[in-house]
């Protein structure tokens, strides 16, 4: 990846094909950044590259913060390297010295707009004689370095589109591979790089597919084998527009800030695409390995559909609570969360108490799409004891000792087996004894002691999720206010 900002969806779908197809044939997976645009490089974006691929379960084996045998890992770091590389080019004939200035290029560039004509370089300093270079040279005049592209490419075959050529040099000026200021272009960094690194297979995007053609070119020149090319499709918007990065959306921060797992983005972005036996929602990165054939990416573009990943995250996150040993890190981010928003409203530390998150967690699984959804206004009621009077109580029915003893007496009688199911029907008998009050009145003063609000979660809900201790405390204190 460039550095030019934070990692999206888009570069962790393509980290992440790579990272399966490694771990399918027992390969290593090696993230490279690429700086040599350094106008465009913002600064800290290559650590949080691979701090988000760490964060995303799919840490690279070799990297600029792990080091590894074929470092540096960083573009920035080899530029003796392609100085050497572009000045074997330059001895074979299959590259040459531009002494164009900008301001020729720019007119050029013009020209061809005006015409409606695609801008391209029109090889002028190709056909320099090496007296005319020496003579630029002993001016001190700047240059850059341009490959030459030689006519009668031969076909590739591409893992994904299959057999592919493009006749570059019939639609594109000669490229630069080498700046005035000594830093690589992307077509002779990666090349360089893909060789000196061993790299056997490259998965990129498919914006890339057209520029492969010339990078064979250059592989030709230099006589290295090259390695085996892929070329993923489009990962777009659910009704085939282009992911917008403008307000940030489709970040890894902001999905990590908003509390999705890590797991559900991997799930949703292969799930979108193709590549895998069948499409089904939950799986774990050891299922996607497993499943994964590099014969089965389609060349159709995978259309993404952000609104779905909440279920996505109901589906992993119930799985982690599921897990004694992931279900423990939970309760420990719950307890955060708690501290964080209720804080200052004087919780009762009860309430932090690891079993009793344990349960609140085991009872809510499957309901929550995302763990902060526990500490929503809605869910106040199980970190926050209400303050409810009886005077307030009396206001919805004069029968609250009544009520309060009926309630006591069933969740002391059945606190061993405490369901939804059970607790309403139970209700609904109590209500039968009361002489006056109405079922829905006995319910909203039930969510009155339980809640202290109107609205929320059924009231069985909140007194299983609460338990029979706090739900009888709650009664005996607001019944003695």
């Amino acid at each position: 990846p460039a550095t030019t900002g934070f990692l999206h969806l888009g570069g962790l779908r393509t980290a992440l094909y790579n990272y399966i197809f490694a771990k399918k044939h027992q390969g290593t997976f090696i993230l490279r950044v690429e700086d040599t645009d350094q106008n465009r490089v913002v600064p800290g974006a290559a650590e949080g590259i691979e701090d988000m691929l760490d964060w995303a379960g799919i840490p690279p084996d070799e990297s600029p913060g792990r080091g590894g045998p074929a470092g540096p890992y960083v573009q920035s770091l080899r530029l003796e390297l392609y100085r050497r590389a572009s000045a074997a080019l330059l001895d074979s004939g299959a590259a040459y010295r531009c002494f164009c200035s900008p301001q020729r290029l720019e007119l050029l560039r013009r020209e061809a707009l005006r015409s409606q004509q695609t801008p391209r370089y029109d090889n002028r300093c190709r056909h320099l004689t090496p007296t005319e270079v020496a003579q630029k040279l002993s001016r001190g005049l700047d240059f850059v370095i341009r490959f030459r592209l030689e006519k009668g490419v031969e076909p590739f075959q591409d893992l994904v589109y299959g057999w592919n050529k493009h006749e570059v040099a019939e639609v594109e000026g000669d490229p630069v591979i080498l700046k005035g200021d000594g830093f690589p272009t992307y077509h002779l960094a990666n090349v360089v790089d893909d060789h000196y690194m061993g790299i056997t297979h490259v998965l990129r995007g498919t914006e890339w597919l057209a520029s492969t053609s010339k990078h064979l070119l250059l592989y030709k020149a230099f006589g290295w084998e090259p390695p085996q090319f892929g070329h993923l499709p489009l990962l777009l918007n659910k009704d085939g527009g282009k992911l917008s990065k403008r307000q940030g959306d489709i970040f890894l921060e902001r999905f990590a800030r908003d509390g999705f797992l890590p797991e559900a983005l991997l799930d949703i972005v292969t799930n979108c695409g193709s590549g895998f036996t069948e499409k089904q929602m939950g799986r774990t990165l050891e299922e996607l390995i497993s499943q994964f054939e590099v014969g089965r990416i389609t060349t159709h573009s995978a259309l993404l559909d952000l609104e779905a990943l909440p279920e996505f995250n109901r589906i992993h996150l119930t799985r982690h609570i599921e897990n004694q040993g992931l279900r423990q890190r939970l309760v420990r981010e719950l307890q955060g969360l708690v501290e964080l928003i209720y804080g200052d409203q004087q919780v009762d530390p009860d309430v932090l108490e690891n079993e009793y998150v344990e349960r609140v967690l085991l009872l809510r699984k499957g309901h929550i799409s995302l763990l902060k959804n526990l500490v929503s206004s809605d869910y106040s009621y199980l970190w926050v004891r209400p303050s409810v009077s009886r005077q307030q109580l009396q206001t919805i029915s004069a029968e609250v000792d009544e009520i309060g003893k009926l309630v006591v007496g069933l969740m002391t009688r059945q606190a061993a087996a405490l369901t939804v199911e059970e607790l309403n029907k139970d209700l609904r008998s109590l209500q039968k004894q009361t002489r006056e009050t109405k079922y829905s009145s006995m319910m909203q003063l039930l969510r009155l002691v339980l809640s202290g609000r109107q609205h929320g979660p059924s009231v069985a809900e909140m007194m299983v999720t609460l338990g029979a201790e706090e739900v009888c405390g709650r009664i005996h204190r607001a019944l003695s206010s």
